[in-house]
């Protein structure tokens, strides 16, 4: 199942994807997808059988959650990332985190921030929560207390990260710092998470190529590892890391300007498009 959010900023709704051309509404489903996800289905797969379909008619696509009640980031979490910046793979997940309002559409502008010099980009795997845990036993219950999967754009300001005061979340916050999306894919709709490929080009350049199967930490000892520290909400966004070929890892580095074009990709998840404008 794909659910999506169409609409105006601030006003999208919930839809269903049912194939390229169509899709079931479910604005009056929308908390049931938490909070009781089988009834979800089964409401969602009763309209469809039912022929309660519509046509995409050129509707913007925001991203497939509301705001999250947080987004939390796992650095360094592909070997031959860790390797192009210099830096050890590490021996237990890296967090950090950004600010939730960083959230846009698949398709929405990236705005570079006043007295950003080193723009960067970073296609991730975006895990969805799916449920409240805490203090989760193994992966199998981590698996569990996942909702979906999203392709997400980690947004980065590489002066500010590492040039201002070693802050991460400081590079990684600004206004739409991270677009996702198009739609968030349940799990039963991917056979191996560990396996999915991962593309990203700049202005019709392939810049990043990678896999899923490179990761440091998979997405169920991700899941299973923070919940030791913190609780998970339903609707949390965790995006798990980036493979090689970020901008600076370029030499010299390469980074984003206004009038740029971003494209990237996972398998069976979608892909985006943004392109790079000025702060307002």
């Amino acid at each position: 199942m794909k659910l999506m959010r169409i609409g105006a900023a601030g006003t999208e709704r919930p839809v269903v994807r049912v194939d390229d051309d169509t899709y079931t509404d479910v604005a009056d489903l929308e908390e049931l997808f938490f909070a009781a996800p089988r009834e979800f289905r089964e409401a969602v797969e009763a309209r469809i059988a039912a022929g309660q379909v519509h046509r995409f008619a050129g509707e913007r696509v925001g991203a497939p959650i509301r705001r999250p009640h947080q987004i939390l980031c796992i650095g360094l979490n592909y070997r031959d990332h860790a390797a192009e910046t210099g830096q050890a793979v590490p021996d237990e997940p890296i967090l950090f985190t950004k600010a939730p309002n960083t959230l846009v559409g698949p398709y929405d502008h990236v705005r570079q921030p006043r007295g950003s010099t080193k723009l960067d980009w970073e296609v991730e795997l975006g895990i969805v929560i799916g449920r409240r845990a805490s203090y989760l036993d193994d992966r199998d219950a981590a698996r569990d207390a996942i909702a979906g999967y999203v392709v997400c754009n980690d947004v980065s300001e590489r002066a500010f990260q590492i040039e201002r005061g070693g802050q991460w979340s400081k590079g990684k916050s600004a206004e739409t710092f991270n677009p996702a999306g198009p739609w968030l894919v349940t799990p039963d709709e991917i056979p191996d998470v560990s396996a999915l490929g991962m593309w990203l080009d700049v202005n019709g350049v392939r810049r990043q190529t990678g896999n899923t199967a490179t990761m440091v930490f998979d997405p169920y000892e991700i899941v299973r590892y923070l919940s030791q520290f913190l609780v998970l909400e339903p609707g949390d966004l965790i995006n798990t890391g980036t493979p090689p070929g970020v901008g600076m890892g370029f030499d010299p580095p390469v980074w984003l300007r206004p009038g740029d074009v971003i494209e990237l990709g996972i398998d069976g998840l979608g892909s985006q498009r943004q392109h790079v404008v000025p702060a307002r």
